[in-house]
């Protein structure tokens, strides 16, 4: 196994990433806008779900944009607007499925409080409804559809099990085995080191069946800096195994600009990727107050 930082370096002998791009979100103006999904395609729009919170808090909605030129988006009117942190969103068995991480009141410690994963689906992805709930202090729960028709959940266990956050998976037979049982059960992935975190933030089904999986790999060091790196993995969920990590970028290969806090200056969150030949569009949240997307290698392409 190796670790973050042998990564990184290999990253760097091997990194062609093109100049980084800023999109610009309009009709949430004194909001930051970031950790968002790749933008998909529907009824002929190309659109985009990311989080969006004033810079010293972290109350957070979810919400759909539109493009309405290269580049620049505009809140999409008549679309619903989801009480979650970093949105994900993907198509499984015929529907849209949004998730993201919802925040609510500790149950049994006044004062503090507490996270999930939650989904909602629907044919339409302007307005849906509630699927399936995660275990509580359980982020970065992702879903597939795979090449035989059952649901992939990709999971990520916190504390006794995983630390400070490891990768899971397991699978369903449909929706209605997406439960926060499956998920607190669901076999680890050996990915990371003791001192280093990460999660899944999309999956793609590749045409040999396997799951093309990006995600983030994180750690501390000394300073109490977080160190956050977009990467991706292929997984094969006959087999169960999976190929090494790599990691797709850095914070200094991206334009130079604001951090929510001193400590997130360093952050980069894997949001969504599309994928096209040889290349690929990555799309992150960067230093948790903004969005840029870079052209990376397609890292499931030889793999």
């Amino acid at each position: 196994m190796r670790t973050i930082w042998e990564m990184l370096e290999e990253h760097r002998r091997e990194s062609g990433a093109a100049a980084a791009v800023r999109p610009v979100f309009q009709g949430v103006e004194g909001y930051d806008v970031y950790n968002p999904t790749a933008p998909f395609s529907y009824q002929g729009r190309t659109m985009i779900c990311a989080r969006v919170e004033k810079r010293d808090s972290e109350v957070s909605q979810a919400v759909f944009f539109e493009e309405t030129e290269k580049d620049v988006y505009r809140v999409a009117e008549g679309w619903d607007r989801y009480d979650l942190q970093d949105p994900c969103i993907t198509r499984v068995l015929g529907r849209y499925v949004l998730g993201g991480t919802e925040v609510f009141p500790h149950p049994e410690q006044p004062g503090r409080l507490c996270w999930r994963t939650v989904f909602y689906y629907g044919t339409d992805p302007a307005h849906m409804e509630r699927l399936a709930e995660g275990p509580e202090g359980m982020k970065d729960v992702r879903l597939v559809e795979l090449a035989d028709g059952r649901v992939g959940i990709f999971t990520r266990p916190q504390g006794e099990k995983g630390g400070r956050g490891k990768i899971g998976f397991t699978i369903a037979e449909d929706f209605g085995g997406v439960t926060a049982a499956a998920m607190e059960d669901a076999p680890l992935l050996d990915l990371f080191g003791e001192e280093e975190w990460g999660g899944v933030n999309e999956v793609h089904l590749l045409p040999d069946g396997r799951l093309g999986v990006l995600g983030h790999i994180a750690c501390f060091r000394p300073d109490e800096v977080r160190h956050y790196f977009p990467m991706a993995f292929v997984y094969d969920p006959g087999t169960e195994t999976f190929t090494p990590p790599r990691i797709l970028a850095e914070r200094k290969e991206l334009l130079p600009g604001p951090s929510k806090r001193p400590d997130l200056e360093d952050v980069l969150f894997s949001g969504g990727m599309i994928c096209r030949g040889d290349e690929a569009v990555l799309y992150v949240g960067v230093s948790d107050c903004e969005i840029q997307y870079v052209v990376v290698p397609n890292p499931f392409l030889g793999v």
